[in-house]
């Protein structure tokens, strides 16, 4: 990751006065002011976010969450929910995507993401997103959004449905998402890196043509890249089933552990068995924090000397510890929904005048203006 340099400095020549200097641009602040003006304007820029399309589960936590619970405290952190692009697949399903959107908000809040740090915001409540999406459009080649692997995956798991030109055009509204904020970095799944380098290239195409606008944005993958399926599968995905959500109770927890996928090959406990590619134990790397414990259960795995019901009921209660403090803090806000809407209607009013900034700016550098001098 590169090192942010503002283009600002600081003036303290005059007692009592300190004067930023930003292209052309002199504003005075008192000294008393200063500390957290300077502190916000050095602080690089993150924008990542989700689809509403459910309730977040374990895979969003280690290869997200957990990433954005640090970073907020040293980045200022835009985390949008992308309600324009869920409307690809699921336009007949608006009441599901507006409780998914209450759903996602309350799982940012049971995990720590806190509104006073970072700044929450609903796609659909900043219209500029779509207005940036559409002129990016216009520097898109088609053949880049053929070649983008997330899209064709898509296509592929969708290709008994009829499609529509939004569902093809949504990697271009996921770079105006970054673009708009201006972004230094993307914390994203490893399947999204493709994406960022996409983001890049059309930042690049934009800054060669109309002058620097745009950051190229740098990605951050979590400490999981991709957690596996309770079936087994390369990735959890709600669409399939093999989820565990971050709000589910302990019971349900424990019937989906129990029902888990682990090593086809070992037909008694006493068999050796594999702990690579299983994802019980990937699961205990993720969220057991008694090493000593995890390292004893794979060593005797190996040897055939422990069963898979024990180490499932280990995972079990690994799982519930790490979620219990998460379900506490989501029943709190479950009853508190008034703090909940405000959490995305001020996030996403803050994140308005940023976004009219960079439109205003975008618009001028396009030569969008078509008033006479008379």
């Amino acid at each position: 990751m590169t090192n942010f340099q503002p283009r600002w400095s600081f003036d303290l020549e005059n007692l009592g006065i300190n004067t930023f200097k930003s292209q052309g641009l002199n504003c005075t602040y008192p000294n008393e002011h200063i500390t957290q003006i300077e502190f916000n304007i050095m602080k690089q820029r993150i924008l990542t976010g989700i689809r509403p399309t459910g309730k977040l589960h374990l895979g969003h936590y280690v290869g997200a969450l957990e990433n954005w619970i640090r970073l907020q405290e040293e980045y200022d952190c835009f985390f949008l929910i992308a309600d324009y692009q869920a409307l690809g697949d699921h336009i007949d399903e608006m009441e599901n995507i507006k409780i998914a959107v209450r759903d996602v908000v309350l799982d940012w809040l049971s995990v720590g993401l806190d509104p006073e740090k970072s700044t929450f915001l609903v796609q659909s409540y900043v219209p500029e997103h779509a207005e940036l999406a559409l002129l990016l459009s216009m520097l898109t080649p088609l053949g880049m959004l053929d070649r983008n692997p997330t899209l064709k995956s898509e296509r592929e798991r969708l290709s008994n449905t009829s499609l529509s030109v939004g569902f093809y055009t949504y990697p271009v509204s996921q770079i105006a998402d970054i673009l708009l904020p201006k972004a230094h970095l993307v914390p994203v799944g490893e399947d999204q890196l493709p994406h960022i380098e996409m983001t890049r290239e059309i930042a690049r195409r934009f800054n060669n043509r109309y002058g620097e606008v745009f950051p190229e944005p740098d990605s951050l993958v979590g400490r999981v890249a991709r957690l596996m399926g309770t079936d087994g599968q390369a990735k959890m995905s709600k669409s399939i089933g093999n989820v565990i959500y971050l709000s589910d109770d302990s019971d349900t927890v424990k019937k989906k552990i129990m029902s888990m996928y682990t090593d086809p090959t070992r037909l008694r406990a006493t068999d050796p068995g594999h702990v690579e590619g299983n994802p019980v134990f990937q699961y205990h790397d993720a969220f057991n924090d008694d090493l000593e414990e995890v390292n004893d259960l794979k060593e005797r795995y190996v040897q055939g000397t422990v069963g898979d019901v024990e180490v499932k009921q280990k995972l079990i209660s690994a799982v519930n510890q790490f979620l219990d403090p998460i379900r506490d803090l989501r029943d709190k806000y479950e009853h508190d929904i008034d703090y909940v809407n405000d959490c995305i209607e001020n996030g996403s009013a803050k994140a308005r005048v940023t976004a009219q900034n960079t439109m205003k700016e975008v618009r001028e550098r396009m030569g969008l203006s078509y008033s006479v001098n008379t």
